[in-house]
């Protein structure tokens, strides 16, 4: 009474498929061990077991009882209890566990000995063999025992067939690759197969194993789809197209969504479809956050079934503008050769512009190869190119903080190029160094746009109480939107009268819809209108 109250305890406090596997395994040991006292030692194995089975091997070393019972397990629902009792009966006998499966087949009257066969097929297909040569060390009636098994191919391959449509979704998988196995073919081939031979119905049932197969060889299903199809397939292709279509439509609105952490769990289930969902994938290259376009690069890449490298080499090379190019620069940044990548980009041979090899270098900081960040940044720091000096700037803002940095970012300032001062601004502002606050809203009188825009952004971090004046002032009456725009994000951060003021008649006057709308939600958040 006590072990099943802990049972009940157990399976109340576990997850539903530990709890069931528990279940399962309890029902079946109390099935075929009748003994009381044997009962009482050997079903609470259940309660840690964690496997169906957990039970059988206790019984190998017993005596009558348990070999009672071990008889009465080869005849279980379940080819993992009936595998166990055989391997736990040729313990028991001195025999090999082989030796003792197939003297169970050849034993077996031919009425009844599609269980024995079955169970032969999936110990083999789990040990990734074929039944033949699973047998093959089974002494001298492996090769009959084998024979006989391949006789009971059909009746093996329909109770297979029908545990793929199984309503535990446990059990589908493990079917289909025995299936796989045992009939020498691809898990693809077998699918393609059962949707030809069933119902629309169970077509959802057939593309959900399939993405499974296609996440373990880590490739798309339509990359698996396409390698194995063949013309007679067209229909049972389309079935499954289908089912991934309707996958797709409702992945598409998330890749729209404000949510990057939704866009990119949206991007990473789209690689699952290849190029199924290449159009989609397409479209997220030119995403504004870094994940999701490296997911949409990697996409594509195995949608062609190529090597990442390969696709990205081709892209850049492609590429008319630094955006084109930066989703595979930065999918390249991760990857094994991407120093070598990086560098050849970097110095021009597979970059048509500057801004590319500029690019190419930014991302150089998240690249672990060729020794220290600081030493491979520091020569592109002094290029004459003035994007390339750029963009080792802006490498800077994905290293840690060091002294070193600090003084290339700091030098980058009095750099004659605004896009360099720019960069110097961002990578300031992501290491918060409020000691650069006077440096940066001096900026905000620069010639330049893209410099006032940087040290607007910048303020946001490292700017004082003082500088509140000087950002409003940038706020009236900078001719530039974004420079607006940013004036008045980080008078919302900093805050105070002359913040609330400046924000107030920007959102009641600026002409630029982007510049109100930013200006009253500043003022909502810092508590004045609705």
């Amino acid at each position: 009474m006590r072990c099943l109250l802990l049972l009940v305890l157990l399976l109340a406090a576990s997850p539903s498929r530990a709890g069931t596997v528990a279940s399962e395994c309890w029902s079946s040991c109390r099935r075929h061990v009748t003994d009381p006292s044997l009962r009482a030692r050997t079903c609470p194995i259940c309660v840690t077991g964690g496997r169906v089975d957990s039970w059988v091997p206790a019984l190998g070393a017993g005596g009558a009882e348990a070999q009672v019972a071990l008889t009465s397990a080869l005849k279980d629902p379940s080819w993992r209890v009936r595998w166990a009792a055989v391997r736990a009966g040729a313990r028991s006998r001195g025999l090999t566990d082989r030796r003792a499966l197939a003297d169970w087949i050849m034993d077996a009257p031919s009425e009844a000995d599609l269980g024995p066969c079955l169970t032969a097929v999936r110990a083999a297909a789990d040990a990734g063999k074929s039944t033949a040569d699973f047998l093959q060390d089974a002494g001298a009636r492996g090769p009959s025992a084998a024979a006989r098994v391949w006789k009971r191919k059909e009746g093996i391959r329909q109770a297979l067939f029908l545990e793929m449509f199984a309503q535990e979704p446990s059990v589908r998988m493990p079917a289909l690759m025995h299936l796989a196995t045992f009939q020498g073919r691809s898990a693809t081939r077998v699918v393609l197969d059962a949707v030809a031979s069933r119902p629309v119905a169970g077509d959802e049932v057939m593309a959900s194993l399939l993405s499974v197969v296609a996440e373990r060889q880590r490739v798309s299903v339509g990359r698996l789809l396409l390698m194995e199809a063949k013309p007679p397939d067209e229909a049972a292709v389309n079935r499954l197209f289908a089912v991934y279509s309707r996958e797709i439509d409702a992945l598409r609105p998330e890749l729209a969504s404000g949510d990057a952490q939704r866009r990119r769990t949206a991007a990473a289930g789209l690689r699952r479809y290849g190029p199924l969902a290449s159009r989609e994938l397409e479209g997220a290259l030119g995403d504004g956050d870094a994940r999701v376009r490296e997911h949409a690069a990697r996409g594509l890449a195995e949608a062609g079934g190529k090597p990442l490298r390969d696709v990205a080499l081709q892209g850049v090379k492609a590429a008319e503008t630094a955006e084109a190019a930066r989703p595979w620069l930065e999918a390249m940044a991760h990857e094994k050769g991407c120093a070598a990548f990086l560098r050849e980009v970097a110095e021009g041979r597979n970059a048509r512009t500057p801004e590319i090899q500029g690019e190419a270098v930014a991302v150089m900081g998240d690249c672990t190869e060729g020794g220290s960040p600081m030493r491979r940044l520091t020569p592109y720091a002094s290029s004459k190119v003035a994007p390339v000096r750029a963009g080792a700037v802006r490498a800077l803002g994905a290293l840690p903080r060091n002294p070193e940095a600090l003084e290339l970012a700091a030098t980058a300032l009095e750099d004659g190029e605004p896009e360099v001062v720019a960069a110097a601004l961002d990578v300031l502002a992501t290491y918060r160094q409020p000691s650069r606050g006077d440096d940066a809203a001096g900026l905000l009188g620069s010639d330049h746009p893209m410099v006032r825009a940087a040290a607007a952004r910048a303020l946001e971090f490292v700017g004082r109480a003082p500088h509140v004046r000087v950002l409003a002032e940038r706020l009236l009456t900078d001719p530039v939107a974004d420079v607006r725009v940013a004036a008045a994000r980080t008078l919302t951060v900093l805050g105070g009268p002359q913040a609330v003021a400046a924000l107030s008649e920007a959102a009641a006057r600026d002409a630029d819809s982007h510049v109100k709308h930013v200006s009253q939600d500043g003022l909502r958040r810092l508590g004045f209108g609705r």
